[in-house]
C-alpha cells in the first residue's frame, strides 16, 4: 500500500508552541521565594538555641566560655566557646548542626538583664574565674525591612483582590483605577457575525422601517446628502417592557455594515465623581474614530431623567453631570458626523426635554404591544425550534393572548415545552399551550390547598357572580372559563376575552366595574355577609373609578376635567394639583360611582337568582366551567360571539372530564376571590 509524504519530516512541535505569556504575579512569587531563602540560608551555620536552664547547668559554671555577648534589646545572650572545646558539647547541637569555628556557638533567651547578671555573679564566685561579658544593642536590618514593607504588601493585595473588583478592573482585563473613566461599551465590529437580523423580529413593521432607513443612511449616505438632507442624529425606541426594543437594536447590529457600540445607561454610573461624564467622552471619542458607526444606549432613563426635580438634594448631581455631558456630545460645537445614537426606554415621560428635542433624538420610534396579526407572527418565530404535533393550529394562540408582549409570548412557548416534557410527551399539543397560559396568567394550581366546605361554597358563588354579570351585561368582557381551583394566591379565578380596542367609552368602563363587583355582591345577596375574598376586586374597581374621575373627566360633578400629567413633571411633587374642597368632591364621586355599580350588580343577581344558583352548583360539582355552560343556563349572548368562538376552540381540546383539566383565556383581566 502506497503511503504519501513518507519522507522524513523534522518534528517542529516544540518550535510551534507559543511561549507562555508574562504574568505579573510571577514577580510576587519570586519576591516571596527570595524572602524565604534569605531567612533560611544561615540555618545550618548559626548559633544553636538552648534553654536558660541548660545554659546555667552545662555552660555557665565551666571554664570553656571565651565570651558572652548580651543583646539588651532582644534579651538574648550569645555564647562563644574557647577554641577546641566545642566537641565537648556535641550533645547540645541538634538538627545536625555543625558548630562554627569562630562562634558564637549557642544562643540563650535570658529572663532579664538583672537575672542574668545575678546568675553570672554567682557562677563567677563559685568558680573563682572571671567571664568576659559584653553588652550591646543590635538591629536586624532584614527584620526592619520586613516590618516596613508588610503594610505595603497588604495594600497591594487589597488593591488586586478588592479595589480592582469594585472598579471593574478584575473583570475587564486590567486597568483598575486608571481605566475607571474609560467607556465600557461593547463594540460589535462589522466583520463580526451577529446572529440576530430583522427577519428574527416578528411584527413591529413600522419600527423596522424606521431602523432600516437608519441603516441605509450609513450604508449609502450619498443618496440622501445629494438632495441636501442630513443624517438623523439619533432615534429613541419607546414602548412597554418586553416589546422588543433591545431585540431591534441587536437586529440593527446584525444588519449594519458599520461598528456598533452597545452600552447600558447604568454603566455610566459609578461611585467616583466625574466618572460618568468621562465615560461619555470616551465613548464618543471611540465612536468618532470608528465612524460611521452606531451607538446604542439601553435603559437611557438611568441617566436621562429630567434635571431639577430634586433641587434640594445633591445626590443626583453626578447623574446630571453625566446627562449634561451626553447632551453636549450629541449636539455641541464638535461634529459627530457619521455617528448615529439609538436609545431605548419604557419611561419616556421622565426623560429630560433637552434630550428629546430635534437635533439630538430626531425620531421617537414607538414599539407598542403587538396586535392580533403581529402576535401570530411572533408565535411563528418562537415556535420554530419547538417540536409540535402534526397539523398544529397556530392561529388560535394569537387569539388567546391579547395584551401579551413579545417576551410574554416567548415565555408561553417555553412553558408549553416544559409542560409537555413534564407529562412525558413526544410532541407539544394545544392543551400544553393552554396550560402554559393558565400557569403564566393565574399561577400554579394548588389542588391540595386546605379549604373548608363553607369557604368552597362561598368561592363558588363569588365566581359565579362574576361570570353571570359579565354574561348579562353588553359591554362586559365575555367569559371564557371560570374555576374554583386555587391558583397562586387566588382561591378562584375567571378568564375573559377582552376586546382589542383603542378607546373605551364610559358605558364600557361602568359595565366592567359592575362585573368586577359581582363577586362581593353575590356573597351579600346569597349569604347576607361579605368576606375578604374581594380584596383584588375592590382594589381594581377603586383604581378604575379614580381614573374615570381624575383623569378621564367621566363624573357628573367634574365633567371634562383631567389632572393627568403626561409629561411626568409632577412625579416628585409634594402638592396635589387640586384643592382640598376639590379632593372631597373627587372622593365623593368615586364612592358614589362604586356604590352605584355595586347596587346594580346586586339587582342583576337578585333578578337572576335561580340561574346564579344553578351556575354556582355546577361550579361546585365540576370545579371548572366554560362559556358553553353559561349559554345553557342563561341562553346565547346576543351582543357578540367572540367568547363563543374561543370557548369552542378550548372545549374541542377538552376531554369529557372537564373538572380535571383547564383551558387558557385571552388575558387574565380578572383574578377574583382572594382570601386574606
Amino acid at each position: 500500500m502506497e503511503q504519501k509524504n513518507s519522507g522524513y519530516q523534522p518534528n517542529n512541535s516544540n518550535s510551534n508552541k507559543k511561549a507562555p505569556k508574562f504574568n505579573p504575579y510571577w514577580i510576587y512569587g519570586i519576591i516571596a521565594a527570595a524572602i524565604i531563602f534569605i531567612s533560611t540560608m544561615n540555618m545550618g551555620n548559626g548559633p544553636q538555641d538552648i534553654s536558660y536552664g541548660t545554659f546555667e547547668k552545662e555552660l555557665l559554671g565551666s571554664d570553656d566560655i571565651e565570651k558572652i555577648v548580651v543583646i539588651r534589646n532582644e534579651l538574648k545572650a550569645e555564647v562563644t566557646l574557647k577554641e577546641g572545646t566545642a566537641d565537648k558539647y556535641n550533645s547540645l547541637f541538634i538538627m545536625e548542626r555543625t558548630p562554627t569555628v569562630v562562634g558564637p556557638h549557642f544562643s540563650v533567651n535570658i529572663p532579664s538583664i538583672d537575672s542574668f547578671d545575678k546568675g553570672l555573679k554567682d557562677a563567677e564566685e563559685k568558680s573563682g574565674k572571671k567571664i568576659s561579658v559584653f553588652y550591646e544593642q543590635r538591629s536586624n536590618l532584614f527584620s526592619e525591612i520586613i516590618a516596613m514593607t508588610w503594610p505595603l504588601l497588604i495594600f497591594v493585595a487589597l488593591y488586586y483582590f478588592l479595589f480592582r473588583k469594585m472598579t471593574g478592573g478584575g473583570s475587564s482585563g486590567g486597568g483598575g483605577i486608571f481605566s475607571v473613566g474609560k467607556s465600557r461599551a461593547q463594540m460589535v465590529d462589522k466583520n463580526e457575525n451577529v446572529n440576530v437580523s430583522f427577519k428574527d423580529v416578528a411584527g413591529l413593521d413600522g419600527a423596522k422601517d424606521e431602523l432600516v432607513e437608519i441603516v441605509e443612511f450609513l450604508r449609502n449616505p450619498k443618496k440622501y446628502t445629494d438632495l441636501g438632507g442630513k443624517i438623523p442624529k439619533g432615534a429613541l425606541l419607546v414602548g412597554p417592557p418586553g416589546t422588543g426594543k433591545t431585540l431591534l437594536a441587536k437586529a440593527v447590529a446584525g444588519e449594519a455594515d458599520v461598528p456598533f457600540f452597545s452600552m447600558s445607561g447604568s454603566d455610566f454610573v459609578e461611585m467616583f465623581v466625574g466618572v460618568g461624564a468621562s465615560r461619555v467622552r470616551d465613548l464618543f471619542k471611540k465612536a468618532k474614530e470608528k465612524s460611521p458607526c452606531i451607538i446604542f444606549i439601553d435603559e437611557i432613563d438611568a441617566i436621562g431623567r429630567a434635571r431639577g426635580r430634586n433641587g434640594g438634594f445633591s445626590s443626583n448631581e453626578e447623574r446630571e453631570n453625566t446627562l449634561n455631558q451626553l447632551l453636549t456630545e450629541m449636539d455641541g460645537f464638535g461634529t459627530n458626523s457619521g455617528v448615529i445614537i439609538l436609545a431605548a426606554t419604557n419611561r419616556v415621560d421622565i426623560l429630560d426635554r433637552a434630550l428629546l428635542r430635534a437635533g439630538r433624538f430626531d425620531r421617537q420610534i414607538s414599539v407598542d404591544l403587538p396586535d392580533l396579526n403581529e402576535r401570530e407572527a411572533i408565535f411563528d418565530v418562537h415556535l420554530r425550534p419547538l417540536k409540535l404535533i402534526k397539523d398544529f393550529d397556530k392561529s388560535f394562540l394569537a387569539k388567546q393572548t391579547p395584551g401579551f408582549s413579545g417576551a410574554d409570548i416567548a415565555n408561553v412557548c417555553n412553558e408549553a415545552a416544559l409542560t409537555a416534557a413534564r407529562k412525558n410527551k413526544k410532541a407539544i399539543d394545544k392543551q400544553d399551550f393552554l396550560d402554559a397560559i393558565d400557569r403564566i396568567v393565574g399561577g400554579l394550581e394548588k389542588k391540595n390547598k386546605i379549604i373548608t366546605d363553607d369557604e368552597r361554597r362561598a368561592i363558588a358563588f363569588h365566581e359565579a357572580g362574576h361570570a353571570s354579570i359579565s354574561w348579562l351585561l353588553r359591554y362586559a368582557h365575555p367569559l371564557v372559563k371560570v374555576t374554583i381551583v386555587p391558583r397562586g394566591r387566588a382561591l378562584g379565578a375567571a378568564w375573559y376575552l377582552p376586546e382589542e380596542r383603542q378607546i373605551t367609552t364610559r358605558e364600557q368602563l361602568l359595565d366592567e366595574m359592575c362585573s368586577t363587583l359581582g363577586g362581593r355582591a353575590a356573597e351579600e345577596v346569597v349569604f347576607g355577609k361579605i368576606s375578604t375574598g374581594a380584596l383584588n376586586d375592590l382594589e381594581k374597581v377603586t383604581r378604575q373609578a379614580q381614573a374615570m374621575v381624575v383623569y378621564y373627566g367621566m363624573s357628573d360633578k367634574l365633567p371634562n376635567v383631567s389632572y393627568y400629567d403626561s409629561t411626568g413633571q409632577s412625579d416628585m411633587s409634594f402638592n396635589r394639583p387640586y384643592s382640598e374642597s376639590r379632593a372631597q368632591v373627587i372622593d365623593s364621586e368615586v364612592s358614589a360611582m362604586i356604590e352605584e355599580q355595586y347596587a346594580r350588580a346586586k339587582q342583576i343577581l337578585t333578578e337572576h337568582a335561580e340561574e346564579h344558583k344553578r351556575l354556582a352548583e355546577l361550579l361546585l360539582e365540576r370545579e371548572v366551567i366554560f362559556a358553553d355552560d353559561l349559554e345553557q343556563i342563561y341562553g346565547k349572548r346576543q351582543w357578540d360571539n367572540r367568547g363563543e368562538e374561543v370557548a369552542n376552540d378550548i372545549i374541542a381540546e377538552e376531554p369529557e372530564n372537564n373538572a380535571e383539566l383547564e383551558s387558557a383565556s385571552e388575558e387574565s383581566t380578572e383574578s377574583a376571590s382572594q382570601e386574606a
